[in-house]
């Protein structure tokens, strides 16, 4: 072939890869204008006054086909439904003002006991905020981007700090946003369907929406771990982990809300109550996954405060599926996000919830104006190819510049709750099982209520037992601790326990 027609070849094939370059652009581009377009009409006034409705309000079959949030009232209950099934319910500001005004006009009300949060059904609770849309915004310079995070962190505090008792039904998969209308709950239903995730990192993100606080309270290092490496955990090991405070089979959900309704004096015990009367037997059901030598190679690993040591811990672990599959997954993920991630949670475990969300939004901030958040979304969602990260390794990610860059350098605007009222540690946590530190107590003494002697086995459990009243899942979660953490005193005749540090 002469060198002239191959000349003429690869100029014609350039020619090719420059038009379809330019075409794809193109096409990302007008999808790009054409959601921003769409948001900025779903925000308009008049839309806005379409999407709220007043809490007294039942919403007919032919509006509900057309609204996101569905408010219904059933006697007692108050039920809030996620109504977005083609998107898995992925939370926009429409949707979050919706739920707001629903939320505060039915915490005046004499009549609403009980507010449950729940799906239309499909395979979604509620699979996060609508990242596309909030890029868009911030590409177009809208203060509509950071509006959205700032809407939404009110909402999760707000149902934090409700004094109405709010269930929420985590039927089918909860991240991001769906956590954070979900964890700060005094009652969290998971089923068997329910798949839990902070996957933010792996999208240039932080695990926001008060991942913070609940990520650095969950045992030992076991909220670390998620949010660096955005672990998924499914049905019991979301119960088993304290994400959720239930575990409830989906076949009884219906039941049980229709339990929950004729509750006309319902308080939180009485509501503890009827959830377990439907709570599954688990001596049926899985067990933890994450026990025995995977527990201990997290906390061994995910101790650390930098990144770049729970690595090396990681590459000294033996050679096993976990130790794979975790060095995989934190390799893929942004460099600048695992390290801010990191801060993010040591930071949150002294912080109060109130605190937590601050930060947060000012963490926010600092990503809109960065590469990695709008680089890991386009990936991910528009391109549907392998994020190009900066920098793209950890080496190059300085942590003193982290610091100074994200957490002591200030943003342009600042949080402000709907309610002064804030919090250390869960307000309801005795609804959930025992954490390890509760566990940890009792062996030792220092639970006011154990007296003087040290318990063996049989006696920890049954004080948890009596403590719970009797709550499905406890001896289950207790023994696993113990068989990790404690040895036998074999001096003693009743091997009272000794905890392992």
């Amino acid at each position: 072939m002469s060198r002239i027609l191959l000349r003429q070849i690869n100029i014609a094939e350039k020619r090719v890869l420059a038009h379809l370059t330019t075409k794809r652009a193109l096409t990302m581009n007008l999808s790009a204008t054409r959601r921003l377009t769409q948001t900025k009409n779903l925000l308009s006034p008049v839309n806005m006054k379409k999407m709220s409705t007043t809490a007294s309000t039942n919403v007919s079959g032919l509006e509900a086909a057309q609204t996101e949030i569905i408010p219904k009232s059933n006697l007692a209950v108050r039920e809030l439904i996620l109504n977005r099934p083609s998107k898995y319910n992925a939370l926009n500001l429409p949707m979050v003002r919706a739920m707001r005004q629903e939320l505060q006009a039915w915490e005046k009300s004499n009549l609403a006991k009980v507010i449950i949060l729940k799906s239309c059904g499909g395979k979604a609770f509620c699979a996060g905020g609508d990242v596309e849309i909030v890029i868009d915004l911030a590409e177009a310079k809208d203060p509509n981007a950071t509006k959205f995070f700032e809407e939404e962190y009110q909402l999760d505090h707000l149902i934090a700090t409700l004094d109405t008792p709010f269930v929420s039904i985590m039927d089918g998969i909860t991240m991001g946003g769906g956590v954070g209308l979900s964890v700060h709950a005094p009652f969290r239903i998971a089923t068997e369907n329910t798949m839990f995730a902070m996957p933010e990192t792996a999208i240039g993100f932080l695990p926001e929406v008060g991942g913070s606080f609940f990520l650095s309270r969950l045992d030992g290092q076991i909220g670390t771990y998620l949010g660096l490496t955005g672990k998924r955990l499914s049905g019991t090991d979301v119960f088993y982990s304290g994400v959720a405070t239930h575990f409830v089979p989906s076949s009884r959900l219906p039941a049980l809300e229709s339990r929950l309704s004729e509750l006309e004096h319902a308080n939180y015990e009485m509501i503890n109550s009827a959830i377990e009367e439907f709570s599954a037997e688990l001596e049926n059901e899985p067990s933890f996954s994450l026990t025995g030598e995977t527990r201990n190679a997290i906390d061994r690993c995910f101790k650390y405060d930098s990144v770049d040591e729970i690595m090396v811990a990681l590459e000294k672990e033996p050679e096993t599926e976990w130790k794979k599959e975790t060095v995989k997954a934190l390799n893929k993920m942004s460099p600048t996000s695992l390290k801010v991630t990191l801060q993010q949670i040591r930071n949150g475990s002294t912080l109060s919830l109130a605190q937590c969300f601050k930060m947060e939004y000012h963490l926010v901030q600092k990503f809109l104006e960065g590469h990695d958040f709008k680089e890991g979304v386009t990936a991910k969602l528009v391109r549907k190819d392998t994020a190009q990260w900066k920098p793209s390794s950890l080496k190059d990610v300085d942590d003193s510049k982290i610091k100074q860059q994200y957490f002591d350098s200030p943003s342009p605007l600042r949080l402000e709750l709907l309610s002064n009222r804030d919090f250390k540690m869960y307000p309801h946590r005795k609804y959930m099982l025992p954490s390890e530190e509760d566990i940890k107590r009792v062996v030792t003494g220092e639970s006011a209520d154990v007296g003087n002697y040290a318990l063996n086995r049989q006696q920890v459990i049954e004080h948890l037992v009596r403590e719970r009243h009797g709550k499905q899942g406890l001896k289950q979660k207790v023994l696993e601790v113990l068989d990790r953490k404690t040895i036998e005193n074999q001096k003693d005749e009743d091997k009272s326990l000794k905890w392992v540090y």
